[in-house]
């Protein structure tokens, strides 16, 4: 477990994100554990981040100021939560871990470049 020396104070309703770095990744094979790690709105501790090195071969070595994670902030969405007898179907329904498919090895697919317009459902309504 890293620290950081950083520590922040959020307003109610947005939370921070630690993210790993890719080039971490890419170049020295360090992985952040809880990725991404939450920090909410509540917590003025200082941020540490959970590291770990899938290089067999060689250590990682990490100093004062070096960039180890990101850290994104976000506003969240407060819900409530109401038990019900049964949930609304869907498609997937309760199909798990790579019902969906995606990968060759799942469903066949060769590959290629595959892109998506996203838009939020906020702004369709």
């Amino acid at each position: 477990m890293l620290p950081t020396g950083v520590s922040i104070a959020l307003p109610d309703g947005y939370a921070a994100f630690v993210h790993p770095r890719s080039g971490l990744a890419a170049r020295c094979g360090v992985a952040l554990v809880n990725a991404p790690g939450t920090v909410d709105a509540g917590y003025r501790g200082e941020i540490k981040v959970i590291v770990v090195n899938l290089d067999p071969r060689e250590d990682v070595r990490f100093e004062r100021f070096d960039r180890i994670a990101q850290l994104v902030v976000q506003q969240v969405e407060k819900v409530r939560f109401h038990e019900v007898a049964e949930l609304p179907g869907s498609a997937r329904a309760e199909g798990g871990f790579g019902s969906t498919g995606g990968h060759a090895a799942v469903d066949g697919t060769t590959g290629g470049n595959r892109y998506a317009s996203v838009v939020s459902d906020r702004e369709g309504q």
